[in-house]
């Protein structure tokens, strides 16, 4: 049987297997009690510990506004009203992000003396945002209910007031801005609009979808696109605000804008004029609402239209991994008074196109009498733009085949430009950070530059584990002076400048130190290590939070380096349970997620650091160390080769990853071979059905939310460029649903009953069930209901914790290895 034959009986048996899937959950029902569960107190303890504050420090650095985060959710209130509308799941309720909170107990903090004044809002009522003015002395929050965001503004004594007749709609965009004279407010504002539409017990109409000729197609849409005419209606129903100018010293508000589906709006930096950008009608069917049409405009602050920018049609065909044609990312010029820069595409937006540039940056100056102006072609992709003060516009493009990045100068306003660096993306140990930024006093952010030094910060990935620093970059020479990296036995990164430039915000953890706040001053420049030099760092905390997770101290956590069989480094974080006694062999747990590399330089960087204070939420495999097991978190799984055809080889990479860390958890005296097994979410829980059917390394596997057959996804999927028409071979190869027969392992199987990640929809796992199971194969698929590709309920999470515990405590921990059969082959292979 060819390729093309197999592929095409598989997508055939797919309506066959679901419908088989329910008899088979029908008996399952009888022989297994399906009410919720709950992992042990001790576990639920963990769970449920009060998580850290959610932080907005103003931009004075004088204050900061602390709130206690909602982790999560109930089911009942996913199970409550939810609308998918064009790729957003809304709660018609308070017309906010279905499922989404904010924080409650909301404070001010004053960073000079510690001392902390509480919020008055309702009691039940949560801060969704917060906007500081740029002076950093009052602030505008959206206050969530359960009907509804309110406007409420405060300062930093702690005094907070509503203002009334203000329900904001904060979808697509935020819902409160401050102009630049940093008096008055551009807020989204719901309008009178009447009830909601009802649903016709009688359809408008039938539903259709029709194409003809399109030569490009991406399958990373939403799942949760419009289908009826009732959808678009809710739709315009659900994102409809009015654009109002609201003055804080006055309380008047002025519309602006009339009532429309608002993707955007920005004032220009001298507050004369508003580039809006707004979707219009007819609604798609085919894609997300960030395809659909729309028009980008400058308005005046009456409302009046001054010019059309662009008239954007759908972008239905736009190709994969490509960008729409026309203006993209319109928006001014942050240091001047009134001008508009966009990327435009010199390429039909094809990455494969072979052209001498693919990019160009345009640049139009009010009132737009004249024609655009071209600043600068790019040879590769432009991925972003920063302004700094006056002209200047640091540029990065991105070489799309070798994952390169390359960082440019740019003076707009004398016509000059230079490249000044250039990296691997993948580079972590190399990676000079991203510059940093300050606020303007119309409240527009510019890279942050001293005489000819510019400010960068980044992660500062060693190899020992990541340590975060602060540069001056010169901006002529190129050359460096390093002014703050994180020691080697703390976790600590710059936050930002405090009142002055000799003092600082950073934020200091280690494996035993809970996150605070700091405020450091910088001394004289000292010898910090061998050929590099820092300055000295005094700090006194202004933050005091608590462990709330005292018993997680008892872990170990360090970086575990190792090769694998062809010479690539690799390195897992190993994490040893409370109590552990060198020497001992425990059950092992494995949790990865593969990424693709272009060299095997990049791919055995270590990532992360084991410095870092842990915390456990969610649905984490990290609970597994309360019971005993020694967990290899982090465990690097790349891909390496050529980006088109890396996937090629992803079938041979994961078994060669996975046999290198397994050996050298066993090497280590710490893993017993007969006792590990392996988790992974998305394309990780692709990788565990993988590494199942294909090896014979674990005993047992858990796989969530994942994708088992890429031949669903004809146009693409994750990193491979390809369609299924043109790699077939590598499509099946990589889906483990084509092999289902050989996963001679226990698998679990856990999903959200209502996915909307188009490549990992439900029915991928109901089938994937069906095809282990109907092959003679162990496996339980348990389905989520009313959860997306991540899971929040509380609910859900402790059930999810609980059969995770269950699966492995049953198939690894407590494996009767004369029943089920022992491992003796990968032993032998891992002795070899």
């Amino acid at each position: 049987m060819n390729q093309i034959t197999r592929t095409l009986l598989s997508m055939a048996c797919i309506c066959l297997l679901a419908s088989q899937l329910t008899t088979a959950q029908e008996q399952n029902t009888e022989a297994n009690d399906n009410s919720w569960k709950s992992p042990d107190k001790d576990i639920l303890k963990i769970l449920h510990a009060p998580q850290l504050p959610r932080t907005s420090i103003s931009p004075a650095r004088t204050h900061i506004l602390l709130s206690d985060p909602i982790i999560y959710p109930t089911l009942s209130e996913l199970a409550g009203p939810m609308l998918k509308l064009a790729g957003i799941r809304v709660n018609p309720k308070n017309n906010y992000y279905h499922g989404r909170h904010g924080g409650t107990n909301p404070r001010i903090l004053t960073i000079k003396d510690g001392s902390i004044v509480l919020l008055k809002i309702p009691a039940g009522a949560e801060v969704m945002s917060t906007s500081w003015n740029a002076d950093g002395k009052r602030f505008a929050i959206a206050v969530g209910f359960e009907d509804r965001i309110e406007l409420w503004m405060g300062d930093i004594n702690g005094t907070v007031e509503k203002v009334p007749g203000v329900t904001l709609n904060p979808l697509m965009d935020q819902a409160a801005k401050w102009l630049p004279d940093q008096q008055k407010l551009l807020l989204r504002k719901i309008p009178n609009r009447g009830a909601a539409p009802q649903k016709s017990t009688i359809p408008k109409g039938p539903k259709i979808l029709e194409d003809a000729g399109a030569k490009a197609r991406s399958t990373y849409e939403s799942r949760n696109l419009l289908e009826t005419a009732y959808d678009d209606e809710l739709f315009s129903y659900y994102t409809q605000s009015e654009l109002v100018i609201y003055d804080t010293k006055t309380k008047k508000m002025e519309v602006v804008g009339p009532a429309a589906s608002y993707l955007w709006a920005n004032a220009s930096p001298d507050g004369k004029y508003l580039l809006v950008e707004r979707l219009k009608k007819p609604w798609s069917h085919e894609v997300a609402w960030w395809r659909f049409a729309n028009d980008i405009e400058v308005w005046d602050l009456k409302g009046k239209l001054v010019k059309t920018i662009v008239n954007h049609p759908i972008a239905n065909e736009v190709p994969t991994h490509g960008v729409n044609t026309g203006p993209r990312n319109v928006n001014w010029q942050a240091t001047a008074p009134h001008t508009l820069f966009w990327k435009e595409a010199l390429d039909g937006g094809n990455p494969v196109a072979k052209v001498d540039f693919r990019d160009k940056l345009m640049k139009w100056e009010a009132p737009f009498t004249g024609e655009p102006v071209e600043v600068f072609k790019a040879e590769h992709r432009i991925q972003s733009t920063w302004w700094g003060p006056d002209g200047m516009l640091v540029l990065s493009q991105r070489e799309r085949m070798k994952r390169w990045r390359y960082v440019w100068l740019l003076d707009v306003n004398k016509g000059t430009a230079k490249q000044w660096f250039d990296l691997n993306e993948n580079d972590r140990y190399n990676n000079p950070g991203y510059p940093l930024f300050t606020q303007l006093e119309n409240g527009r952010y510019v890279i942050k530059v001293e005489d000819d030094f510019m400010y960068f910060r980044g992660n500062g990935g060693t190899k020992e584990g990541d340590r975060p620093f602060l540069d001056k970059r010169n901006i002529q020479t190129g050359e460096v002076e390093r002014i703050f990296r994180s020691p080697k036995d703390k976790y600590e990164y710059f936050v930002g400048f405090g009142e002055d430039d000799n003092s600082f915000i950073m934020s200091s953890e280690s494996s035993n130190t809970v996150p605070n706040f700091h405020l450091g001053k910088f001394g004289e420049a000292i010898e910090a290590e061998k050929g590099e030099s820092t300055k000295a760092i005094t700090s006194t905390p202004i933050t005091k939070f608590e462990d709330p997770s005292p018993e997680l101290r008892q872990i170990e956590n360090k970086i575990v380096k190792y090769k694998r069989d062809d010479g690539v480094e690799l390195s897992f974080q190993l994490l040893l349970p409370p109590g552990y006694k060198e020497g001992t062999r425990v059950p092992t747990v494995v949790y990865a997620y593969p990424l693709e590399y272009s060299g095997a330089k990049t791919a055995g960087q270590v990532r992360g650091s084991s410095n870092r204070f842990m915390r456990i939420w969610g649905a984490s495999h990290k609970y597994f160390l309360m019971r005993g097991y020694a967990v290899l978190d982090n465990t690097a799984m790349p891909m390496i080769g050529d980006p088109e055809t890396v996937y090629d080889t992803f079938v041979p990479q994961l078994v060669a990853d996975a046999e290198a860390a397994v050996k050298k958890a066993v090497d280590m005296g710490i893993a017993d071979p007969d006792r590990i097994g392996v988790i992974g979410h998305s394309h990780g829980g692709l990788m565990v059905a993988n590494l199942l059917a294909h090896t014979d390394l674990f005993c047992a596997g858990i796989a969530r939310s994942g994708s088992y057959n890429k031949t669903n996804q004809p146009f693409g999927f994750q990193g491979e460029r390809r369609s299924l028409f043109e790699a077939t071979k590598s499509y099946i190869d990589c889906s483990p649903t084509f092999f289902a027969d050989k996963v001679n392992e226990p698998i679990l199987i856990i999903h959200g009953d209502d996915d909307s990640n188009p490549g990992t929809l439900t029915f991928q796992s109901e089938v994937f069930y069906e095809a282990v199971r109907g092959s003679g194969g162990t496996a339980r698929l348990v389905l989520l209901p009313f959860e997306d590709h991540g899971y929040r309920a509380k609910e859900s999470i402790e059930h999810v914790l609980w059969e995770q515990m269950n699966w492995f405590d049953k198939y690894v921990k407590n494996r009767d290895v004369k029943k089920q059969g022992n491992i003796k082959e990968v032993k032998e292979r891992i002795d070899k």
